[in-house]
């Protein structure tokens, strides 16, 4: 024979499952919150990180260009210099003929090892900052993994940008409007949150 669950204990039965339920719902609701917050924090991250890499001193070789840029203006490079097909110029005219590896102070000339242009897979002209994220991130485009990330900005090519000497007259270039300690801080602090993209 079978015994009926009488009504209060029914009904008891249902709160508690109501009440599990919701508990269940509430806890997942958190997650994402936190998920949600987290992803807004590291995003920020990036957008302050974004006014270094979109000075001429990064943009003037992540150039969607066939020939790279120069100056604070960004201008192109004089005497007609292009690309070339491995982004170090053409045979007869490569970089590193007149870019050596430090800054040249009688020319006025730039100057770190391994002087060249970034692929145009890695063109960052006309970008957001959250396609510029993106770009940089993308493996089908050139892009490296957030743990390769701070390791590139500290190869010597890079840190130019924060000793980039004197221009053809004389004037000294503009360094990224950032110290390179705080940037690679806060790159540092990106990568650690997840290194995630703003919209």
């Amino acid at each position: 024979m079978q015994r009926l669950i009488s009504g209060p204990a029914l009904a008891l039965m249902l709160a508690a499952w109501a009440a599990s339920g919701l508990a269940i719902w509430l806890s997942a609701s958190r997650a994402n919150e936190r998920r949600t917050e987290a992803h807004a924090r590291s995003a920020a991250l990036f957008v302050q990180m974004a006014p270094v890499l979109q000075s001429p001193r990064c943009m003037n070789c992540h150039t969607s260009t066939e020939f790279p840029r120069q100056g604070d203006d960004r201008h192109r490079h004089i005497m007609s210099v292009v690309r070339g097909p491995a982004d170090h110029g053409v045979p007869a005219l490569q970089c590193q003929a007149c870019h050596h590896d430090k800054n040249s102070a009688a020319t006025g000339v730039p100057g770190a090892p391994d002087w060249h242009l970034a692929p145009l897979s890695m063109a960052w002209e006309g970008l957001s900052v959250g396609q510029l994220c993106r770009l940089i991130l993308d493996p089908h485009k050139g892009g490296i993994s957030p743990d390769q990330f701070v390791p590139h900005l500290q190869t010597d090519l890079v840190q130019w940008a924060w000793s980039p000497g004197n221009d053809l007259d004389g004037h000294p270039r503009m360094p990224p409007p950032i110290a390179r300690d705080r940037f690679i801080a806060l790159a540092q602090q990106w990568v650690g949150s997840g290194a995630s993209c703003p919209q």
